[in-house]
């Protein structure tokens, strides 16, 4: 198994936390968060997607609900920047270490900022990215923020 493990899951196990490897097949390229909640049989409110975004001088990552759209005043209120906006898809991997539809808020190149949006912190677990397309990780929404040393925050246009 160790073989086929992510980077994302070897820093989970270093730090002895929990976690649940959720797999789904991406063969048809649906990967979009609503799709790939569909297929691992979650609910969109538990299945986070990861958005990086950035100021003129920071980046800054974002974890919330795939059915939601990140609210980029309340995201630049948390980050305590005036102004952000998304991080080009073609930037990501630069940065991150990731690409899109495998972005995991664990184990990026840097340690970045990172802001888990509220709700979560209601749910027992949620799932996120395990850093490849195809694998996900169900986890608790504590430990996400242990391990990327998150802040919870309110991050989403609200319906």
């Amino acid at each position: 198994m160790s073989a086929s493990k992510t980077n994302a899951m070897r820093i989970l196990d270093g730090q002895h936390l929990d976690y649940n490897i959720l797999g789904y097949d991406y063969q048809d390229g649906k990967i979009d968060g609503m799709n790939v909640a569909e297929k691992i049989n979650r609910a969109p409110e538990m299945v986070f997607k990861t958005l990086v975004a950035h100021s003129k001088q920071n980046l800054f990552v974002f974890v919330i609900p795939v059915h939601k759209e990140l609210d980029l005043k309340k995201a630049a209120r948390s980050a305590g920047e005036k102004k952000i906006e998304m991080l080009p898809v073609k930037d990501l991997q630069k940065h991150t270490g990731y690409i899109r539809g495998g972005c995991s808020p664990v184990g990026m190149k840097k340690l970045y900022p990172t802001f888990i949006d509220q709700p979560a912190l209601e749910l027992e677990t949620i799932v996120v990215s395990a850093g490849r397309i195809g694998t996900q990780l169900e986890l608790n929404p504590q430990d996400l923020a242990q391990i990327t040393q998150a802040q919870f925050a309110e991050l989403t246009h609200t319906a």
